[in-house]
């Protein structure tokens, strides 16, 4: 066999594994995008706060497990989309941003975390559920009452649902511009545009909103690229506010006192 000959095997056999990863990738891929915190369904939430435990069980049998923190003299509800990792027994504490300016706050975990049933599958399913639980939570509080912040991952879920709903106020704690252009900072050379099922395309979604948007982001965010903010912020700059966390990262954000100070203004002047 002569040089060309093997060349051609080498190339094929390159062809093939390539393909097979690119199906790996494919057929995998929730288990690189979602971490999600299984709790046993008798499981005892610990929060200095009073909680009520909610269940929302769907259409299709989905039980979607939530934590409502509650205000004194409510002003109305927040509907808390976390991020990809841990549960709502870890992002329950992020009710404390909120509570204390007068706002009941819903923390609720994606199907598979926490003591919520069922998998993910298709980002539709994620969507249809915050959907759901608006919908529910429509039982409890007027709809001009009802506003959305998300964080990390949940920022494209907050996004969406003000775009299908009503709201005073969006608040997105490190965002992302869309998911593919996140997965194609940390993962230049896969083909996303093939494989990727998870798009959560928060650029388009804030086309659609209608209510002021405040980004809050840090400069050191190795997760989420803080030029993401930046390209967002940039697509209505008289809606769409960007508060810089200078020296912040992914996750430490609330620590700041610029972060408390934007909450504490942005819920303070929503009534």
């Amino acid at each position: 066999m002569n040089f060309y000959g093997y060349l051609s095997i080498v190339l094929g056999i390159v062809v093939i594994l390539l393909v097979l990863m690119m199906y790996i990738l494919y057929r995998k891929q929730e288990r690189l995008i979602f971490y999600p915190e299984t709790l046993p369904n008798d499981y005892k939430f610990d929060f200095e706060q009073p909680i009520e435990e909610l269940n929302f069980n769907t259409r299709r049998g989905v039980s979607i497990n939530a934590l409502l923190f509650k205000a004194t003299n409510s002003k109305g509800l927040i509907i808390y989309c976390h991020g990809n990792a841990g549960s709502i027994a870890s992002w329950g504490h992020r009710a404390n941003d909120f509570l204390p300016h007068g706002w009941d706050v819903l923390v609720w975990d994606y199907r598979g975390y926490g003591k919520s049933t069922g998998k993910i599958k298709r980002e539709k399913m994620v969507h249809n559920d915050a959907g759901f639980i608006y919908h529910e939570m429509l039982k409890k509080y007027d709809k001009e009452k009802i506003n959305f912040v998300g964080c990390s991952l949940g920022t494209g879920v907050a996004a969406k649902l003000a775009a299908q709903y009503p709201s005073s106020f969006l608040i997105l704690i490190t965002p992302y511009f869309n998911f593919k252009h996140t997965v194609d900072h940390h993962y230049p050379v896969i083909p996303t545009s093939m494989i990727l099922k998870y798009r959560f395309k928060t650029n388009e979604y804030l086309q659609d909103v209608n209510c002021p948007v405040i980004l809050l982001h840090g400069t050191n965010d190795q997760t989420v690229p803080y030029e993401s903010s930046i390209m967002l912020s940039h697509l209505n700059p008289d809606k769409i506010k960007l508060v810089t966390i200078q020296g912040g990262s992914h996750n430490n954000l609330p620590e700041y006192p610029l972060f408390q100070e934007t909450v504490k203004k942005a819920l303070n002047s929503a009534i």
